[in-house]
């Protein structure tokens, strides 16, 4: 929750949030538009946020269900629990519960679904975000089950959108759909019970990997899915397939101190996955620099960094990033483990001038569950994050009113401490 508020605040300043807080000025209700003094209504609320928290592509991702659950997750929950007056710890199991619906739909339906093109993050994401809207606003298991029902209808996003603002504004589309059908059973709407794994329901129009939920739900409330897959907290502003080899180059660099003009070619091996994400061997801007293994692993050798100011405009045309990112290769690597999870793992090797041959392997990265990122590196993030709109001492109330949000006795008390 701390690290998705942290993004959000960031990415509101970003275009694709600022088109939709252009599109919601006129909307009017009680729900916290996270960077803005302003109140919209809960759909509305929640597709900003869910769109600013997914901008700057520096929101957690879980390797089951292949999304960024907290950006339509958060913005979907902190909504309903504005208007529902829920306490921060209801906001929290909410969140839990549409976490577990994700990861459950994640194990049947991946790795197809997603290599077939369908972003997660929002069709998961929209079944996900339903759920915990329809925990908060207290709905009896039948409404819950019309709720859910509405949200397939509702649920989509395409992979060919990534690299272009369309990608956070899925993460958006997701919160805003998940409140919406949750609102909707509410109100007394009602969906077929099959919607999910019926003959022409969401597993089968999607390309779900198996053909049922059998199995999978058995155990809701006995396995937990963030626990036993955990949350990648992002530490660089990329896609996470980017992340290993990130971190397997800046490691090297700092180790063997040498810098991009010492380099004569960059080689890096990723899993079958990662090139269906990376698809901008030469971006044309930051958004699509994020999905770009040759801008990324070049600005990281050229500036010993990777961090939100990476991705501006202007340090696409960097002389020494460009000349780099040339001599930067992707491929394939059949020797990677096969058995390990989806863009966790990478073989990178630097060729220098001088004739040295630097290899470094990544099997995860900082952040990432095995790995997870120390309170200090949250704070250190959110700060920075939350300081592109809330001046340095609400930035400091805001991490104190999250760090304590378990025991918020009124949501809404709390989402007032995190605008200006």
């Amino acid at each position: 929750m701390l690290d998705t508020v942290g993004v959000a605040l960031a990415g509101a300043v970003e275009p694709a949030a600022r088109a939709v807080q252009c599109v919601i000025q006129e909307s009017r209700g009680p729900c916290t538009v996270l960077g803005l003094a302003v109140r919209a209504t809960a759909s509305d609320a929640a597709l900003a946020n869910g769109t600013a928290a997914h901008a700057l592509d520096y929101d957690d991702m879980c390797f089951v269900s292949l999304a960024h659950p907290s950006a339509p997750l958060v913005a979907a929950a902190l909504a309903a629990g504005e208007i529902a007056g829920a306490s921060g710890r209801a906001l929290l199991d909410a969140y839990i519960v549409g976490f577990e619906i994700e990861g459950r739909l994640g194990r049947v339906m991946n790795p197809r679904h997603y290599q077939r093109g369908w972003h997660c993050t929002s069709t998961l994401g929209t079944i996900g975000a339903a759920a915990a809207a329809a925990r908060l606003l207290g709905l009896d298991a039948a409404t819950c089950g019309h709720a859910l029902a509405i949200a397939a209808s509702e649920a989509s996003g395409v992979k060919e959108n990534f690299g272009t603002m369309v990608k956070p504004l899925h993460a958006g589309l997701a919160a805003r759909n998940g409140v919406l059908a949750a609102q909707l059973a509410r109100a007394g709407m009602t969906a077929s019970g099959a919607a999910i794994d019926g003959p022409q329901g969401f597993l089968a129009a999607m390309d779900s990997e198996h053909p049922s939920l059998d199995g999978c739900a058995a155990d809701l409330s006995s396995r937990w899915e963030i626990l036993e897959t955990g949350i990648t907290v992002k530490l660089y502003p990329s896609c996470a397939g980017t992340h290993p080899t990130l971190d397997a180059l800046l490691d090297l660099r700092r180790r063997e101190r040498f810098s991009a003009g010492d380099v004569e070619s960059i080689d890096v091996g990723v899993d079958p996955i990662v090139p269906t994400i990376l698809m901008y061997d030469t971006p044309s801007s930051g958004l699509e620099g994020k999905f770009s293994m040759p801008f990324c692993a070049a600005a990281a050798i050229v500036d010993g960094w990777v961090g939100i100011d990476t991705f501006d405009g202007s340090r696409l045309t960097d002389p020494r990033i460009a000349a780099l990112q040339a001599r930067v290769n992707m491929r394939v690597d059949p020797s990677l483990d096969a058995s390990a999870r989806s863009l966790t793992q990478a073989r990178v090797t630097v060729r220098l001038h001088d004739g040295r041959v630097l290899t470094a392997s990544a099997d995860g990265a900082r952040g990432y569950p095995e790995h997870p990122a120390s309170d200090e590196e949250l704070a250190s993030k959110f700060l920075a994050c939350a300081m592109y709109t809330l001046t340095a001492p609400r930035a400091q109330d805001a991490l104190a009113s999250l760090r304590e949000i378990e025991r918020a006795a009124d949501v809404p008390a709390v989402t007032a401490r995190w605008s200006e």
